[in-house]
């Protein structure tokens, strides 16, 4: 028997203990959910992998009737098990978050400013073809109103991440590389004069914690949200190209909108690209209380929760979208607000929701790239009903800001 074997064998016995717990639902007696339960939501999962070709649906929802976990489809094509509520993936751009937190806290201590201007930090790296760090704030890096170009918009950048990704999965690249990148183009607008989404504004917020703290950004991430929130599963990899255990696979068409396009197992990768932007690997669970916690201002000071939940309008980018600093305000069909955000990275795709007191939060993560509707699952789960038919509507913004990366 050969190692894999073996290895199949074990996962086939932990399925068969787990399975049941995995798809354990607990009643709901919130009207919004109808019959009592969270049945919209599942059947929206379920949907999903069998109408749209999603391989796999993790999902958690917290509130005040406790924790609901569910899952549709499978965490690995070969082996066919299921998702587990365990299960750590790739989060993308929720990543977002926990660096604005992390600014907003050094802003509450008194080592910077949102006023502050990135050259005052930067001294030299927001330059060229029109870029000045002169103009531009923290808090325009933060709403995505700097007009900084987004360096994964870049094409050299896109070939890594698209059709070179075979050959440059497992290449590291250092923050001023990317930033580097984006200092080739021209600016999208004048700093605070529009709204683009820019991964490049996280990675300066990065850099910047960096040099006010003097220590690596990420681990202020960890001693300041991970550890006093018992985040234990969520880590931040660095130039690691493995996923910790357990873990499903992560599969990717590499942006190929050819309905045939070829799978990828996309689960080992380097995301040095992704950095302050979108490295993090968590689970729903942690989501979960991250975002419990982000709402109802467990991790700011009154003055900085404010500042968090200010929004500013996304324009035509993502019409009906107001964005904070790396959180988003939708309201939905139902005329509940929430506060979100997505992210996309290779075979990952994942949400993270919560209302504005906290007690309702939600995550989900599909394990691809290709088929992914948060929107569907999120008016499944705040309204209890499918969302308005195809074509009725302008694309939601929960549908929009999935759609950037």
């Amino acid at each position: 028997m050969t190692i894999r074997t073996v290895r199949r064998a074990v996962v086939a016995a932990v399925v068969a203990a787990t399975a049941t717990a995995a798809l354990t639902t607990t009643a709901s007696a919130d009207p919004a959910h109808g019959n009592g339960s969270h049945a919209a939501t599942k059947a929206a999962m379920e949907a999903q992998v069998k109408n749209a070709g999603v391989p796999g649906i993790l999902g958690q929802v917290q509130d005040k009737n406790g924790t609901w976990n569910a899952s549709a489809g499978v965490a690995d094509l070969q082996s066919r098990r299921p998702r587990l509520p365990q299960d750590r993936f790739r989060v993308g751009s929720i990543s977002k978050a926990f660096t604005s937190v992390v600014l907003l806290q050094l802003e509450a201590e008194g080592k910077l400013r949102l006023d502050d201007t990135v050259e005052h930090h930067l001294p030299g790296v927001v330059q060229g073809h029109g870029h000045d760090g002169n103009k531009i704030t923290v808090r325009q890096l933060l709403n995505h109103t700097s007009g900084v170009f987004n360096y994964t918009e870049d094409p050299t950048v896109q070939a890594w991440i698209s059709t070179g990704f075979p050959e440059h999965r497992y290449d590291t690249h250092t923050p001023k590389e990317l930033v580097a990148a984006a200092m080739r183009h021209q600016p999208s607008f004048a700093p605070g004069q529009g709204w683009h989404y820019s991964n490049t504004n996280y990675i300066l917020a990065g850099m910047i914690v960096e040099k006010v703290t003097g220590h690596p950004y990420a681990s202020e991430i960890d001693k300041r949200v991970l550890r006093p929130l018992g985040l234990r599963s969520t880590t931040l990899p660095g130039s690691s190209v493995r996923m910790p255990s357990p873990h499903g696979r992560a599969y990717s068409k590499l942006f190929s909108e050819a309905p045939d396009a070829k799978i990828y197992d996309v689960t080992e990768l380097n995301p040095s690209w992704g950095w302050a932007a979108g490295e993090i690997i968590s689970t729903t669970g942690d989501l979960n209380r991250f975002y419990r916690a982000l709402l109802r201002g467990d991790l700011l000071p009154r003055h900085q929760q404010q500042e968090l939940l200010t929004t500013v309008p996304t324009g035509d980018a993502i019409p009906g979208g107001r964005y904070g600093l790396g959180v988003m305000a939708v309201k939905l069909s139902c005329d509940k607000t929430i506060w979100m955000h997505s992210g996309g990275i290779h075979g990952s795709t994942s949400l993270a929701s919560s209302t504005a007191d906290g007690r309702h939060t939600s995550a989900f993560n599909f394990n691809d790239d290709w088929a992914a509707d948060l929107d569907g699952l999120v008016q499944a789960e705040y309204c209890g009903t499918a969302k308005p038919p195809a074509g009725s509507r302008t694309p939601s913004p929960v549908e929009a800001l999935a759609r950037l990366r």
